[in-house]
């Protein structure tokens, strides 16, 4: 009997995905390798259908059936009901949403702390709790949780996603464990700096808290901690994403996986 490794890394036919946060950066870089594996990927964001219809029209001419948006607000867990209800039953869930906010604690609103913590940390709850029930009943499914270093390690000023960071990796630990007879992988990626929409809107506030120019705040602090001192591409963080879905990483669950040019290894 001849094992093909191909089949079980591209398997993904038939398999539906949701990728919160889809429309941009990591998100649509995971939405669209998921795509070329074969999957039917549903991509989300609070955007409205037209100011994503461009970002379909490309991505659409890629190899892999038809990619789809399904708007929601991932600080309304309310809607979560009929966002689920529009797609129908999920294999593959990936918790990407993420907001940032630079500031030190002594200052940092508390209505951005919520916030933060409700988009970053408890959508990635609500969903995964939705999505479970269908996944037990097929004894399949796939979640990932897109982390960050910062679900490892802590930088000054970002305490709320700090601490969301962190919790999405108690949360993934938890998720693996409860349901690891079931065929239900959850696992988290911890990119270091990719250089994505989120990275690049808060260089003003970086700058602003550290009292550095543009350049210096990417060379001395956004890249200094990272050994390699090159940003994580997007194309990297999305084959790992690819490879966690397939059969071969079935045995990889409630793992944090860096992807950070060294950050963490000290």
């Amino acid at each position: 009997m001849t094992v093909s490794m191909l089949d079980g890394y591209s398997g993904l036919r038939g398999k539906r995905a949701l990728i919160t946060g889809g429309t941009s950066g990591i998100g649509l870089g995971v939405a669209t390798r998921l795509k070329t594996l074969g999957a039917d990927v549903v991509i989300n964001s609070h955007e409205s259908p037209a100011q994503v219809a461009a970002v379909l029209e490309q991505v659409n001419t890629l190899e892999g059936p038809e990619m789809v948006f399904a708007p929601a607000d991932m600080s309304d867990h309310s809607s979560f009901d009929d966002l689920l209800g529009a797609i129908g039953a999920v294999d593959i869930l990936v918790n990407n949403v993420g907001i940032q906010h630079v500031q030190a604690i002594a200052d940092f609103p508390d209505e951005k702390w919520q916030q933060i913590l409700n988009i970053n940390l408890s959508s990635a709850f609500y969903l995964t709790k939705r999505v479970l029930p269908a996944m037990q009943s097929r004894n399949w499914g796939r979640i990932i949780n897109v982390a960050s270093a910062h679900g490892l390690v802590a930088s000054p000023f970002k305490s709320a996603y700090v601490a969301a960071k962190h919790g999405i990796l108690g949360l993934t630990k938890a998720t693996a464990l409860e349901h690891a007879e079931h065929g239900i992988t959850c696992n988290a990626i911890c990119p270091g700096y990719v250089w994505t929409p989120l990275v690049e809107q808060q260089l003003a506030d970086q700058c602003k808290v550290h009292g550095m120019s543009e350049q210096d705040v990417i060379q001395n602090i956004m890249l200094q901690p990272q050994p390699t001192k090159k940003f994580v591409q997007i194309e990297e963080v999305a084959e790992l994403a690819g490879f966690l879905c397939g059969d071969l990483a079935r045995s990889i669950t409630g793992t944090s996986l860096s992807i950070d040019g060294g950050w963490t290894a000290g």
